[in-house]
């Protein structure tokens, strides 16, 4: 039987293969510790604890790339003190190529710093707003598919007087997992709030439906009213309604706010639950605009509206109309169209004035067709305006049909032909009828 022979290992080359060993392991809880979560917060912070604790540092953290403003903002800063760690988070923030987080952002590349206060790189400020002395530190870009995502920053070994060239090369394996999971857990975030955007868009598109009229045609005595409207994202800031302001007569406005979206569909929801107030018991439409008028008057910087009301008798088909900075209106009979420029006041919401008021006398079968510039402003995919003159032609050809906005609808997204709709479309009628 051979004897074995013993084979002596320095004790210094064992204690690095214990740290190696050590090492190894806690990348290996980094890996477990990014597959726990997704949230983001809740990753960084567990990830750079574990890193704090494995590379025996003083002080660790995390600087975000603000998209918008291009900086970079602490987003985790652990150390001994907490109040540090706050100051950081809320005060402190970094230009590309600023301090040595903001070098190793701009250039792309690690740095390992043995003498931060003979670095002229070193950003002093964030030491002195909180007390914390940095003497070393190792600072790593963290590089995802869609570039920078930020820097990681560990601080001050314990137990030696400087980081290591083995130190850098564990911590840049760190920061890799790191940076891959932190865009996982980036992109999850957005889709979240993409999802929670949407449903409340949702929502806010079925709240604002509930402003305009339940039913699509309204008829009072010999009046039909009908209206149409798609908004060009989930809501809109157009508007049309049908009311009766005092027995007898029947009421319809239509309207368009400045701008879009969410601002716009707010300010809607509150110039037509205003004229349903105002409107009540009053047959003039000019005195409605004007007291609209003033209601609006403090309305948000560039915010205002465009509108038609018209009020008809529901049996001699007399009609008044009063215009606040509107496109015009087209008069539809039986031998063709005629395009109406009234009078007109200025849109409701930026100036005090009156509106004027022009009476129209319709004939059995005449129609009113009220549009916004959504209608003639509409682009096809390769940019082509449709005009006004286009819709015109469009109506003259099919005055006679029942269902004229309807079809004048399908034929504006017609032309658009799937391109991106900029602006909200809008189209009301009042008809005498036979």
């Amino acid at each position: 039987m051979k004897e074995e022979k013993l084979i002596t290992v320095p004790e210094e080359h064992l204690g690095s293969l214990e740290k190696r060993l050590a090492d190894l392991r806690m990348l290996m809880d980094v890996s477990s510790i990014i597959s726990s979560t997704l949230d983001f917060n809740e990753l960084v912070s567990l990830v750079m604890e574990k890193a704090k604790e494995v590379m025996h540092a003083e002080a660790c953290s995390i600087l975000i790339m603000n998209r918008k403003t291009g900086k970079l903002e602490f987003e985790v800063a652990l150390g001994t003190d907490d109040t540090q760690s706050e100051i950081l988070t809320k005060h402190v923030t970094l230009n590309p190529g600023e301090g040595i987080a903001g070098w190793v952002a701009q250039s792309s590349e690690p740095v390992l710093v043995s003498d931060a206060a003979r670095d002229c790189r070193f950003f002093g400020q964030a030491d002195s707003l909180t007390g914390f002395t940095t003497r070393g530190m190792i600072a790593v870009p963290l590089i995802g598919r869609s570039g920078l995502i930020g820097v990681a920053e560990i601080l001050n070994p314990i137990e030696k007087s400087c980081f290591s060239e083995y130190d850098l090369e564990i911590f840049q394996s760190l920061c890799r997992q790191v940076a891959v999971a932190m865009e996982n857990a980036i992109f999850h975030k957005e889709s979240i709030e993409r999802e929670k955007l949407s449903q409340e868009l949702e929502l806010a598109a079925t709240i604002q439906k509930s402003f305009l009229p339940e039913l699509a045609v309204s008829v009072r005595g010999r009046i039909s009213l009908s209206g149409i409207t798609f908004p060009a994202k989930h809501v809109s800031g157009d508007l049309y309604d049908f009311v009766e302001p005092v027995p007898g007569k029947a009421g319809m406005i239509i309207g368009d706010i400045s701008g879009k979206g969410v601002s716009a569909a707010l300010f809607m929801a509150k110039a037509i639950s205003e004229f349903r107030y105002l409107m009540i018991g009053i047959d003039d439409p000019g005195i409605v605009l004007g007291r609209l008028n003033r209601q609006l008057s403090n309305a948000p910087r560039g915010m205002f509206l465009t509108a038609v009301y018209a009020i008809a008798d529901t049996q001699s088909g007399r009609v008044k109309v009063a215009v606040a900075g509107h496109p015009p209106f087209l008069w539809i009979t039986k031998n063709g169209v005629q395009v109406m420029h009234p009078d007109a006041g200025p849109p409701i919401g930026i100036i005090d004035t009156e509106f004027p008021v022009t009476e129209h006398a319709l004939e059995p079968g005449d129609r009113l067709l009220m549009l916004t510039d959504g209608v003639f402003d509409a682009k096809n995919s390769e940019g082509a305006r449709l005009g006004f003159d286009e819709i015109t032609e469009f109506v003259a050809g099919h005055r006679h049909a029942q269902q004229l906005p309807d079809m004048l609808a399908e034929f504006v997204n017609n032309f658009a032909g799937g391109a991106d709709r900029a602006d909200d479309l809008t189209v009301s009628e009042l008809r005498y009828l036979a």
